[in-house]
């Protein structure tokens, strides 16, 4: 019986508009727009009434140490700055394991950059060796040439498949690639190394550009000599 009743059609439910005379009120809420804002509306009550809940029921004796690592401004709390959090040696060992990272990522760069170059060859070069053939006449001569000739020649680039091609390619730009990335790497190993330099113990000072014997871009700094015991 149920399914004789589900299979005779009716009219679809539908909602009126707006009347004409309240559009300056804007369109009208359907049910499923009260639904949306309904759920909303108590959802923000909820949450209100588990603040209130926990206010009420706080435990006056409890206590956080951020009660006192923090500070309320305007009412938003604010953590300390943790600008010294770490000691003078903590920030030197994380300054040596960052350069340790960085000098094993360029290991591993150079030695992709090695089998790439051990793997690609190039196929626009033609082999520069070359024999040199000595005739005596003329006709030997010909004979010679004739046959170097008929000889089985390196296939040209334009025999070359374009799949090949394309892979060849692609592999060229990766060793190009990979040889900026050892560059970009092996400066910042050099910044970092300098930077843990600067941070070691000593009189130190930074040269003028009349003082430095090459010039280079990079600032150079020079250490106070101390007499060691």
């Amino acid at each position: 019986m149920s399914s004789f009743r589900n299979a005779i059609s009716r009219r679809a439910y539908k909602e009126r508009a707006q009347p004409h005379l309240r559009k300056k009120f804007g369109l009208l809420e359907k049910h499923k727009d009260y639904v949306v804002r309904a759920q909303a509306f108590h959802k923000k009550e909820e949450a209100l009434q588990k603040l209130k809940e926990k206010a009420a029921f706080r435990n006056p004796d409890e206590f956080y140490f951020k009660m006192i690592k923090t500070r309320t401004v305007d009412g938003v709390h604010r953590p300390e700055s943790q600008a010294n959090k770490y000691s003078p040696e903590e920030l030197m060992l994380m300054k040596t394991q960052d350069m340790g990272y960085v000098l094993q990522k360029v290991q591993s760069e150079k030695k992709k950059i090695e089998k790439l170059t051990a793997m690609l060859h190039s196929l626009d070069n033609q082999p520069t060796n070359r024999h040199v053939y000595y005739a005596e006449d003329r006709e030997e001569a010909r004979e010679i040439q004739a046959q170097s000739s008929r000889g089985g020649n390196l296939p040209s680039l334009d025999d070359v498949p374009n799949h090949i091609k394309r892979k060849t390619s692609a592999s060229y730009r990766e060793l190009e690639t990979r040889k900026n990335r050892v560059n970009d790497l092996e400066k910042l190993y050099m910044d970092m190394a300098l930077q843990k330099e600067l941070q070691k113990r000593g009189r130190k000072r930074k040269l003028r550009e009349d003082e430095i014997a090459c010039p280079t871009s990079k600032p150079v700094y020079k250490w106070r000599a101390e007499r060691k015991r």
